[in-house]
C-alpha cells in the first residue's frame, strides 16, 4: 500500500480539525480511548455528542479557545492506502506553523466557508501551498449544510475562486462540497446534493495519484553517521534522500572528489541487493575512502549543484526579525556550516504573490534571499528533491531554529549567463583551487614586454598549482560583449585570466572594466625597461599597490610569480607591475 500525506488549511473556523475528526470517526480510524477522552472533554453540545475537532486540537490553549494552534499529525488507513494528516492552524499569527506541516505533502486540502466564500486566509495558504510546491489539492466547501446545499452559491465561490487557484500552476484540482460536521460527502457521497457527481473527500483521497518515488540513478545519501565497530566493519549511516542504491553502484563522495562501488547495504536486520528513498541504511564501500558526517554520496554522472551562494525562499519563525548583518548556521541534510545572508532579494505578500521590497524579515513573513554559505553544500532545488533542497537556520547564540527554507532552481543573476549545465558554483571552485578566480587586464608600453611578461606569469602560476589562462588575440575574437562573456564563463570555472589584448586606449579599459566590475578585473601595466610610461595610465597612490619585477627579463621566477599574486589575495583595481623597479 502505498502513502499519501495531506495538510489542511484554510481560514480560522473554516472546520479543518472537524472534518479530520470526521475522516478519522467514519474511516473508523480512532481508538475507543481516544472517542472517550474526547467525548469528556466536549463542551459544545451542539456539535452532537462528540466535539470532533477534539480528536486533532490537543493544546489545553486550542480547546479553551476552540482554534488550532500547532501542527497536529493523525495517521490512518483504509484497504486502499495509507494517509498521514497534517492539521496546520488558520490564523495568520499561525503561517509558519502552516508551511511546516504542509512542507512535505503531496496534497493540500483548502477549507472555505459556505456562507463567506474565499477569505484573504483562503488565498494566502493557496499561495503558500502553491510556494511548497504542493501538486494536488482539494477545494472543500465546507459547511453547504449550513446554505441548504445549494448548488447555486457553491458555482458562485468556484467562479470566484477558481481564475485565483488557476495561476497557482498545479497539477490536480477537485472541488467538493460538504459538510464535516453532519459528514456529507466527507467518507461516503450522501443525496443532500444530488446535483454533485464527483467523489467523496476519502475516495478521492483514495484515488489520486501520487507523484512516484524518485528511481533515478541521481541518488543522494547524506551521511549521518560513520559506524566503525571493530576494524572489519566501517559502514556510512544516513537515509537515501533520493534514487535507488544498489550494491555494485559506482558512487562519488562529496566534497573529496573520490570514486568507489558499493559492497554491502545494511538495515537493522537484513542485508539488501537494492533500497530506494526514502530508507535509512547503512552503506559499505569497497574502499577505504575518506568519508564523515556532513559528506554526500551521489552518482558521479548526476551531481547535486555544489554551491556556496544560492537563492532561498525563506518562512521566518522567530519573533526577532532578519538581521542581515549577523551570522547563522545553515542546517542542510547533515551538514552544518555558518552562513550570511548576503542580499534580501525581497518579500512576498502572502495574499497577491506581489514582491515587496523589504530590508528586514519578520515573523511569518515568506521572502527570497540570495545567502553565501563558508563552506559548499550539495543541493537540489526544492521542487526536484525537498530532502536536498530545504534546510533550517539556527542563531547561532540561542540555537533557536529561526527560518525554513526551501533552495530555488533559479541560479543568482550573476551565474545565468554562464553556464546552465554545471552545477559546481564559481565559489565552490575557488575553494576546490585554493585561490580566487580574478582577470588580469595587461596593458603594456611595449605589446612586446605585455606579451612576454603574460607568458612568463602564465608558466609561473601554473607551476605553483593555480588554474590560469591566458586569453590572447588569437582566443578572444569579437566585440567588447562576446570579450566579456568569454571572461565570465572563465571565471566561473575558477580560473585567473590573464588578458593580453591591445586595449590601447583608456575607453576600451573602462568599458571592459565596468562590464566585469572591480572586483573581477584588475589592471597590470607592464612598463618596458627605459620606455616612457604612457600618459594614458595612471600609478596608484599607495606605495603597497606596486609590485617590484626584476628590470633584466622579467623572472626571479617572474617575481615569485607577483607575490603568488599578493599572497594569493590576488589584486583589487589599477595594480601596477613595473620591470624598472627592480628587487
Amino acid at each position: 500500500m502505498d502513502l499519501l500525506r495531506f495538510s489542511t488549511a484554510g481560514s480560522v473556523d473554516d472546520g479543518k480539525s472537524t472534518l479530520i475528526g470526521r475522516l478519522l470517526f467514519d474511516s473508523k480510524g480512532v481508538f475507543e480511548d481516544q472517542l472517550e477522552a474526547a467525548e469528556r472533554s466536549t463542551v459544545n453540545r451542539s456539535a452532537g455528542p462528540i466535539d470532533l475537532s477534539l480528536l486533532t486540537d490537543g493544546l489545553r490553549a486550542e480547546r479553551e479557545q476552540g482554534i488550532t494552534i500547532d501542527v497536529a499529525y493523525r495517521y490512518f488507513a483504509t484497504p486502499k492506502r495509507k494517509f498521514i494528516i497534517a492539521d496546520t492552524p488558520g490564523h495568520e499569527q499561525y503561517t509558519r506553523n502552516m508551511a511546516t506541516g504542509a512542507s512535505t505533502a503531496d496534497l493540500a486540502i483548502i477549507l472555505i466557508d459556505a456562507r463567506y466564500g474565499a477569505l484573504v486566509q483562503s488565498r494566502r495558504h493557496t499561495i503558500i501551498a502553491s510556494l511548497l510546491k504542493i501538486p494536488q489539492i482539494v477545494i472543500a466547501v465546507n459547511k453547504m449544510d449550513l446554505v441548504g446545499f445549494s448548488h447555486e452559491r457553491f458555482l458562485e465561490i468556484q467562479r470566484d475562486f477558481q481564475p485565483f487557484v488557476d495561476q497557482m500552476g498545479f497539477t490536480g484540482v477537485q472541488w467538493i462540497p460538504l459538510s464535516a460536521l453532519n459528514g456529507d460527502n466527507v467518507v461516503t457521497c450522501t443525496d443532500v446534493a444530488p446535483w454533485y457527481h464527483g467523489p467523496s473527500l476519502l475516495e478521492h483521497l483514495e484515488t489520486v495519484e501520487i507523484a512516484p518515488v524518485d528511481v533515478r540513478d541521481d541518488f543522494r545519501f547524506p551521511v549521518q553517521l560513520v559506524i566503525r565497530p571493530n576494524l572489519d566493519f566501517r559502514g556510512f549511516a544516513g537515509l537515501l534522500a533520493a534514487g535507488t542504491l544498489k550494491v555494485g553502484d559506482e558512487v562519488l563522495a562529496l566534497p573529496a572528489g573520490t570514486r568507489s562501488k558499493v559492497k554491502q547495504i545494511h538495515t537493522h536486520d537484513a542485508n539488501l541487493p537494492q533500497v530506494s528513498a526514502p530508507r535509512c541504511v547503512t552503506v559499505l564501500l569497497e574502499d577505504e575512502i575518506d568519508v564523515s558526517r556532513g559528506d554526500m554520496l551521489v552518482h558521479p554522472q548526476r551531481l547535486p549543484w555544489v554551491k556556496r551562494d544560492f537563492d532561498a525562499q525563506l518562512v521566518w519563525m522567530d519573533a526577532t526579525p532578519l538581521d542581515v548583518t549577523r551570522p547563522y548556521l545553515i542546517k542542510h541534510t547533515t551538514r552544518t556550516v555558518r552562513v550570511k545572508i548576503a542580499q534580501l532579494l525581497y518579500r512576498i505578500d502572502t495574499n497577491t504573490l506581489e514582491h515587496v521590497p523589504a530590508e528586514t524579515q519578520q515573523l511569518n513573513e515568506i521572502s527570497r534571499v540570495r545567502i553565501s554559505a563558508a563552506q559548499a553544500l550539495y543541493l537540489d532545488s526544492y521542487e526536484s528533491n525537498r530532502t536536498t533542497g530545504s534546510f533550517i537556520l539556527i542563531d547561532p547564540l540561542t540555537n533557536a531554529t529561526v527560518a525554513a527554507g526551501m533552495v530555488v532552481a533559479d541560479q543568482p543573476a550573476d551565474e545565468q549567463a554562464v553556464s546552465t549545465l554545471s552545477r559546481i558554483d564559481r565559489a565552490a571552485r575557488e575553494a576546490h583551487n585554493g585561490h580566487r578566480a580574478q582577470a588580469l587586464l595587461l596593458a603594456g608600453t611595449s605589446r612586446e614586454a605585455q606579451t612576454q611578461f603574460a607568458r612568463a606569469l602564465e608558466t609561473r602560476l601554473f607551476h605553483r598549482g593555480a588554474q590560469v589562462l591566458v586569453l590572447d588575440s588569437e582566443s578572444a575574437r569579437g566585440d567588447l560583449s562576446a570579450l566579456t562573456a568569454t571572461i565570465r564563463l572563465l571565471l566561473s570555472a575558477g580560473l585567473v585570466v590573464l588578458i593580453d589584448l591591445p586595449l590601447d586606449t583608456r575607453a576600451e579599459r573602462d568599458a571592459l572594466r565596468r562590464a566585469l566590475g572591480v572586483d573581477d578585473l584588475a589592471e597590470m601595466l607592464i612598463d618596458a625597461p627605459d620606455a616612457p610610461l604612457n600618459g594614458d595610465f595612471q600609478r596608484p597612490v599607495l606605495a603597497d599597490c606596486t609590485v617590484p619585477l626584476r628590470r633584466a627579463g622579467l623572472d626571479a621566477a617572474t617575481a615569485q610569480a607577483v607575490t603568488w599574486l599578493a599572497d594569493q589575495g590576488l589584486f583589487g583595481t589599477h595594480r601596477v607591475v613595473s620591470p624598472g623597479a627592480g628587487i
